[in-house]
């Protein structure tokens, strides 16, 4: 089932050398039973980078048995701090071996490496140990309660975790959001099966040498590669050893994945699409809100589920904040992820450049009137080959068009004028989504007035990605379902179970 090479361009001389990626179960790389793999090449020039073995009812059968072998071995008789400390130590290795893992994230994303080191890199690694200091620390429950003798009774709760976990991970951010999910469910002293984005088979592989560099037993953390429908995804949410799901993608894909999971009514947890505004007040710190909205635009080449593709500017400000932005939009440097300067990388492939150009050419022939971009950039030699696509602006637009009312996914954003506080609460509530907002003002009274009025699971006052990961973290409407982070992550990754004793 793998691709035809000879499809995709010339291969450059540099990058002949592709790798293999197998699955991880049980503490060892296996290949998939039926033989089957599919190709995975680079988003910045579409060289091949590796060959993916897909994973079918076979490997995940293999994972769950695996994964229920470590609980009722010396996994599930380690303590919390035992636990604890090893997660440590699996956040250190991620950190000895820091250069191999910006390698493999920059190789399947394409984005500059400043990028990886200094944000989705060590976050990756942190939230081993941020969710396992969580767990040693939180408290549970206990009640004394009178009885008709006098004597009383004891009431306490505990933690127990759920089981095996399955965890299905997304392109944009590999590392970091599936350790986001891997490193709390893990602490909680579950084992996991993680099935990674096919677009993105690189850190997930690595991790499984770092489990077994530090001695986290075999069966804990397990990796099966592949696809959705009829592969490795469908077959892990359809699984019954599975106790819950957790899932970070587009909307679509989780409804599948929550019916899958009524059967056997299995936890989920979902991160999923969204359409996500910024409310700029006249009276903001312009500087400061044009560098978090050119962040939250075009960071990650706008392939951020948090990310802001509708802008909405208090009048008096619209023009000036409009060319503010689209100098600093065309002065983004695209390039190869290593190449000094570079701030700009590719969409993750040729499928996804092909569904941004869609949106690309749908706001053009609604009428917007394109500031900048709308197109994909001249780019030298191999990079000719690759996904990219230029930062984009558009103004003009009703509430109505597609590229105001459907997620895109990509480095743009249409930007709107608004008169009044009534008009941008209720323009930035109009969507089915509700995953973020950003709000820009000197008015505190206005920014928690307005904050509270706006659907969304988070909101940010004159900054964007600025995370405690201890607050809770997830989206309303359809963007998702459940919380996430510090306390809230034990809520979904542990069975709260009381337990009463007569005195």
């Amino acid at each position: 089932m793998a691709n035809d090479p000879s499809a995709a361009g010339p291969v450059p001389a540099a990058a002949t050398a592709a790798k293999e990626f197998k699955h991880f179960i049980n503490g060892q790389f296996v290949g998939s039973q039926s033989g089957k793999t599919f190709d995975k090449r680079s988003p910045a020039d579409n060289h091949l980078i590796g060959v993916v073995h897909e994973g079918g009812q076979a490997e995940i059968d293999a994972a769950v048995a695996a994964g229920r072998a470590a609980m009722e071995g010396p996994w599930g008789r380690m303590s919390i701090d035992e636990r604890a400390a090893l997660l440590h130590k699996v956040a250190d290795e991620i950190t000895r071996r820091f250069g191999d893992f910006v390698a493999a994230e920059m190789a399947d994303t394409g984005q500059p490496k400043s990028m990886m080191e200094h944000a989705f890199i060590p976050r990756g690694a942190a939230n081993f140990k941020i969710f396992a200091d969580v767990v040693k620390n939180v408290a549970t429950e206990s009640f004394m309660t009178p009885t008709p003798d006098g004597a009383g009774a004891l009431n306490y709760a505990i933690r127990v975790p759920k089981g095996v976990i399955g965890v299905i991970c997304p392109w944009n951010a590999p590392l970091l959001l599936m350790t986001w999910k891997v490193g709390p469910a893990l602490a909680c002293g579950n084992t996991v099966i993680v099935k990674p984005s096919e677009e993105t088979p690189g850190t997930a592989t690595l991790l499984g040498e770092v489990m077994n560099a530090v001695g986290v037993p075999p069966g804990v953390y397990n990796v099966v590669h592949g696809l959705g429908p009829n592969s490795a995804g469908e077959f892990l949410t359809k699984h019954d050893g599975v106790a819950a799901i957790t899932f970070t993608g587009e909307t679509r894909t989780g409804a599948a994945i929550q019916k899958a999971a009524a059967d056997g009514i299995r936890d989920v947890s979902f991160e999923l699409g969204g359409k996500n505004a910024a409310v700029v007040f006249a009276d903001c710190d312009l500087d400061a809100a044009i560098e978090g909205t050119m962040r939250s635009v075009f960071l990650n080449c706008g392939q951020v589920c948090l990310g802001t593709e509708r802008v909405y500017v208090e009048r008096p400000l619209y023009e000036k904040f409009v060319a503010t932005l689209k100098a600093k939009a065309e002065a983004l440097k695209p390039g190869p992820s290593d190449a000094p300067g570079v701030n700009f990388g590719p969409l993750i492939s040729k499928e996804h450049q092909a569904k941004v150009l869609s949106y690309y050419a749908k706001a053009k022939a609604e009428g917007a009137t394109i500031v900048t971009g709308g197109g994909v950039p001249e780019m030298p030699g191999a990079l000719s080959q690759g996904s990219w696509v230029q930062p984009t602006i558009w103004t003009d637009l009703p509430e109505t068009a597609s590229v105001v009312r459907e997620e895109i996914f990509g480095p743009c954003c249409h930007i709107s004028p608004f008169d009044s506080e009534a008009e941008v609460i209720a323009k930035a509530n109009d969507t089915k989504y509700g995953l973020s907002t950003a709000i820009w003002t000197r008015d505190l009274q206005r920014a928690h007035r307005v904050a509270a009025k706006i659907e969304v699971g988070i909101t940010w006052v004159n900054s964007w990605f600025l995370r405690d990961l201890r607050t809770p973290f997830g989206g309303s409407k359809q963007s998702g379902i459940g919380r996430e982070g510090g306390v809230h992550s034990l809520e979904f990754y542990t069975e709260l179970r009381n337990i009463c004793v007569k005195l």
